[in-house]
Parts: C-alpha cells; structure tokens; sequence
C-alpha cells in the first residue's frame, strides 16, 4: 500500500500535500465515445432533438464537470484551471459521438481527473439529451491518452 499516495501509513485515507511541489505546466488529454444508432446520430448532428442543441449542451457540461472536479471525486485538490478544450466528432464506425477534452493548468499537482470527469459528463448529457430517441446507447472508452509535466514527465497510451 506504500505506493498508494492517498493512504496515510495507517491506511486511512488522506488529502495528498501538494505544499512543496512544484508548479509546473501541466496538461492532460482523455477521451471516451457514446455509441448509437445511425438515427440517433443523425438527429443529433442535425440539431433535431426536443432538448435543444445538445453538442453545445454537452461541450458546456464538459467544461463545467471538469472545473468542479474536486467537488465531486473525493481527495482531489481544486485546481485553477488555465485551458479547457471540450471536441466533439461524429464516428461512422462504430456509430458513435467521440468525445476528446484536454485540460491546462498551472499548478503543483496533474488535471488528469478534471480531463476525465470533462468527457464523463459530456458523453452523459448527450445521452441524457438523445435518451427517447435511443435508449441503448453505451458510453465505452473513456481513457487518458496523454499526461505531461511534473516530475512524472510525459505519459503516452
């Protein structure tokens, strides 16, 4: 357990002290996709939903959910966030939306959460927004592909 950062020497969960950390450029990229049917994306990509404008609805939740990412996952430290980057792109195979969000910041500590908990809530507002057209949908694929800065360096899927 001794590699576990957020476990104390008891065991116990803890806040990681940042204190005497660097701050340093950091930047992380993740992604995930929501797979549907052709009708669904079709009405989705023309603007034809009863909810409105739901890519520009899910860009928004995306930004929103990661900057309030330590309110949401337990132990994380609130991050001032300098750069948040919400795409979405149409995938023909499989039917799907992708979803990619890279998150920047200038701090002592890594926003890969904030980049995770950005494409969580992105690909769950548009499900939450196509649900009567296509109940089946299924977020899969949610991953970090790219981390960089802070003594661990860069990392790469």
């Amino acid at each position: 357990m001794s590699d576990l950062t957020h476990l104390n020497t008891r065991g116990e969960a803890h806040m990681v002290d940042i204190g005497e950390k660097q701050a340093t450029h950091r930047m992380a990229i993740a992604e995930g996709r929501i797979v549907m049917e052709a009708s669904t994306r079709e009405a989705l990509l023309a603007g034809n939903l009863a909810k409105g404008d739901a890519l520009a609805t899910a860009r928004i939740a995306g930004i929103m959910a990661a900057k309030r990412t330590a309110e949401v996952i337990p132990l994380c430290h609130p991050l001032p966030l300098s750069h948040l980057d919400v795409e979405l792109t149409a995938l023909d195979e499989p039917m799907a939306m992708h979803c990619q969000v890279r998150a920047e910041t200038r701090g002592a500590t890594g926003v890969e959460m904030e980049a995770l908990n950005g494409v969580q809530a992105a690909l769950l507002t548009v499900y939450d927004m196509c649900k009567a057209l296509d109940r089946g949908m299924r977020i899969e694929g949610v991953q970090l592909v790219h981390k960089s800065g802070g003594r661990s360096g860069e990392w790469n899927r």
